[in-house]
């Protein structure tokens, strides 16, 4: 999904969260109604987590994968879901025949681009009269598992992380309910899910929900020892933020931002 990363993802490890990660996805699912004709768009699919309950929804419609890691789309490949898989950086992707999507779905993947300001409208350009445009995307950065990361980041490697001229990849509710309402009706609104993470042997349960996602750009670019590094000055800082409970499981409260266009 990410065109930061140079190391292709880890389905293995981005499924150890699967039921937490599902949640949002399953919210997102309930807020749209019907769709027009045309193919759905899974877009930034992964591993295909949502395949099978977006088939079952919108049976008659062709579902289309798009992602742009080979592991990921093994995975969603293997699943038997999808009427087509497509590796594509999702950042320039546009339907590739004539029948416009009816619905373009993505969980969980655009916060990894830039520039929403065009991105989205551009995405809204695509869909078929009366299509929906249904996002769903982590708005966790400013929490302490996210900013932490960056701090710690930026006090051990000054010379490859930049701190204090970060700007968080995704906007608040409102902001992309203005910038798309000239396409349609848009519902927009956040949640924060407490998620209740179990131990984990040997490492913070909250390292070991971003080791796989958020905490990719960074250990992308450390070696071997600074990662090792890197990772017991995040645990020491997590530790105090996100303090564990008698069994050892950890409070960890995730926000994250939705918006549903209908088109116009």
């Amino acid at each position: 999904m990410s065109r930061h990363s140079k190391i292709d993802w880890n389905p293995g490890a981005y499924a150890r969260f699967r039921g937490l990660r599902m949640r949002p996805a399953l919210d997102l699912l309930r807020a749209i109604d019907e769709i027009p004709p045309g193919p759905v768009i899974d877009l930034g699919c992964g591993a295909g987590a949502v395949g099978q309950v977006l088939s079952e929804r919108f049976r008659g419609h062709r579902l289309i994968g798009v992602d742009n890691s080979p592991a990921m789309l093994g995975e969603a490949g293997r699943s038997g879901f999808y009427s087509w898989l497509t590796q594509a950086d999702i950042a320039g992707w546009a339907p590739d025949d004539m029948a416009r999507p009816g619905l373009i779905y993505s969980n969980a993947a655009l916060h990894w681009l830039d520039a929403h300001e065009d991105l989205m409208p551009r995405l809204a350009g695509f869909l078929a009269p009366g299509g929906v445009l249904a996002v769903q995307m982590p708005g966790q950065f400013d929490a302490p598992s996210h900013a932490l990361m960056r701090e710690v980041a930026a006090a051990l490697f000054p010379d490859r992380f930049e701190g204090g001229t970060w700007h968080p990849p995704v906007a608040a509710p409102e902001d992309y309910a203005r910038l798309l309402a000239p396409f349609g009706p848009v519902d927009a609104w956040e949640t924060t899910y407490l998620q209740r993470l179990a131990p984990v042997r040997g490492a913070h349960p909250v390292r070991r929900f971003t080791e796989s996602t958020a905490m990719r750009p960074i250990l992308d670019v450390l070696t071997a020892a600074e990662t090792e590094l890197f990772i017991a000055t995040y645990e020491n800082e997590l530790a105090a933020a996100y303090p564990q409970e008698d069994d050892a499981s950890v409070f960890f409260p995730f926000r994250r931002v939705f918006f549903v266009l209908e088109r116009g």
